[in-house]
């Protein structure tokens, strides 16, 4: 579904909320027409995801915050999914394998205890709070705590996903509880209800982030992951915290793009691309981008995931070579913007009782460990593709955007910025535009896409029909003055002016 609000002269209105369900979005509209900013509109948005969109996002996730504008300095806010300490007695479970069938492609995960990473959210949202809200929180985390409370009717794009996700939603009796309460998966236009998570949201609004790192919850959750097989424990939940980090920035026609930093790889992979891109005419052939998008895969080796958690790999990167989930996207009045993306991974199918909290699968992502399970060293970041971004024209802000979609991340930002810049589409059309992704030799392209005179040595995969494949991205536009967004048609976004 796509619900696109757009203004020709946008003086009176409050700012705009692009996010991945209407309900979303409209959170986080409402704060801003109460006189809330951004990043404000942005948290009531992130937490009535936890709700509408409790397939891909949740309190036991991770995600980044990307927030600059009016008179802020730019910072990025990291609070992803940190590797837990694995066990050294054997007694960790095994990763299970889930296949995820796209239609046209078919991708597999790995859920189970042993997949669960240190979760990022509750100490993310309360950062943010603190550094950037106008608005207590307990009134932000409020309406999302009783929409869990009343329940959701899953619209068809979160239908689409129960469905496609049914193995791992019915993996565990606790998770089975949830989602098919009636022994099918629920569908389209059937409620889903999560008490425990409205408890958990009224929680976090009023004690903010201890009980939930070092309280009752923490110990809720090690009580239940490690008999089975998990990692977390006490000490990795209770050293947990939110990163504030400085923004990587590339220059792009006659702009500047503000994303996601390392230890994350998408951001850095994002503005490479770009940046070979800036070296050729504008718009870009079809040929260039998909050459620009090899040549970032082609970067991913063990040397640029090892190198990411050097506090000087970015620099000595770009130097040597040019001389990866839901998004919420705002701008609001003063021009304050703020880019949030989050991710469950696929969740882990483990839910622990009581606590509204299912933990994510972050570790059992083949994307983010291409080098193999359980490489990563306790207490790292995970390298994710996801990349939160602001352009910048003249130093104000003009197009906030994210995206969902794991590899496809990157390419699906990578064509929207395209797009805006070089085709001076609108956002809707940026967003709803055809797109294609460039994988191990192989393109992958929706319909729309003219693949004629492409490397004739490249494998082709032609889809029927826009698919959630190809990410999901949520965008707020500024251009002469007026506002506009959209959702991605793709996974059921929707935009909402305040």
């Amino acid at each position: 579904m796509l619900w696109y609000c757009s203004s020709m002269g946008s003086s009176t209105h409050e700012g705009v909320v692009a996010a991945g369900h209407p309900l979303t979005a409209q959170a986080g509209a409402e704060v801003l027409r109460a006189g809330g900013n951004a990043v404000d509109g942005a948290l009531a948005a992130m937490l009535t995801s936890f709700v509408t969109e409790a397939l891909l996002t949740g309190l036991g996730a991770g995600g980044y915050m990307m927030v600059a504008g009016g008179d802020t300095e730019p910072v990025l806010l990291d609070f992803f999914v940190q590797a837990p300490r694995r066990r050294e007695d054997g007694s960790e479970a095994e990763l299970l394998a889930v296949d995820v069938s796209f239609g046209d492609a078919v991708q597999m995960f790995y859920i189970g205890p042993a997949s669960c990473g240190v979760y990022g959210n509750p100490a993310g949202i309360c950062a943010a709070a603190d550094r950037w809200g106008s608005v207590p929180l307990s009134e932000l985390a409020a309406p999302a705590a009783r929409l869990a409370e009343d329940g959701v009717p899953l619209n068809a794009g979160q239908a689409y996903v129960a469905e496609i996700l049914a193995d791992l939603l019915t993996s565990t009796p606790e998770c089975a509880a949830l989602w098919a309460p009636d022994g099918h998966v629920l569908r389209e236009g059937e409620t889903m209800r999560n008490p425990d998570l409205a408890e958990a949201l009224w929680r976090l609004g009023r004690d903010g982030p201890d009980p939930f790192y070092r309280g009752e919850l923490a110990t809720a959750v090690v009580d239940w992951v490690l008999p089975r097989g998990g990692s977390l424990d006490a000490e990795e939940l209770a050293g947990y915290e939110a990163i504030e980090r400085e923004p990587v920035r590339v220059s792009y026609r006659d702009r500047e793009i503000l994303t996601n930093p390392p230890p994350s790889a998408g951001g850095t992979l994002l503005a490479y691309s770009l940046a070979l891109l800036d070296r050729g005419p504008a718009p870009p052939t079809l040929q260039n981008t998909i050459d620009a998008m090899a040549a970032a895969q082609g970067e991913r080796d063990a040397d640029f995931m090892e190198g990411l958690a050097d506090p000087g790999f970015l620099r000595s990167f770009f130097a040597s070579r040019l001389g990866s989930t839901t998004h919420i996207s705002v701008i609001d009045a003063d021009g304050l913007a703020c880019a949030v993306t989050c991710t469950n991974g696929e969740g882990s199918g483990v839910v622990v009782p009581s606590t509204g909290i299912h933990l994510n699968n972050v570790m059992g992502e083949e994307d983010l460990n291409p080098l193999g399970f359980h490489r990563h060293p306790a207490g790292r970041r995970m390298p994710s593709m996801m990349a939160p971004s602001i352009v910048l024209r003249d130093e104000q802000v003009e197009l906030v955007l994210g995206s969902a979609g794991s590899n496809r991340i990157r390419s699906a930002l990578l064509q929207t910025i395209v797009g805006v810049v070089d085709r001076g589409l609108g956002a809707a059309q940026a967003v709803d535009a055809p797109r294609v992704h460039f994988e191990d030799g192989v393109v992958y392209a929706e319909p729309g896409i003219d693949l004629d005179g492409l490397d004739p040595a490249l494998q082709a995969v032609r889809f029927g029909k826009l698919n959630l494949f190809f990410g999901g991205v949520q965008a707020a536009l500024r251009r002469d003055g007026a506002l506009t967004g959209a959702g991605d048609p793709r996974r059921g976004g929707a935009a909402v002016l305040a």
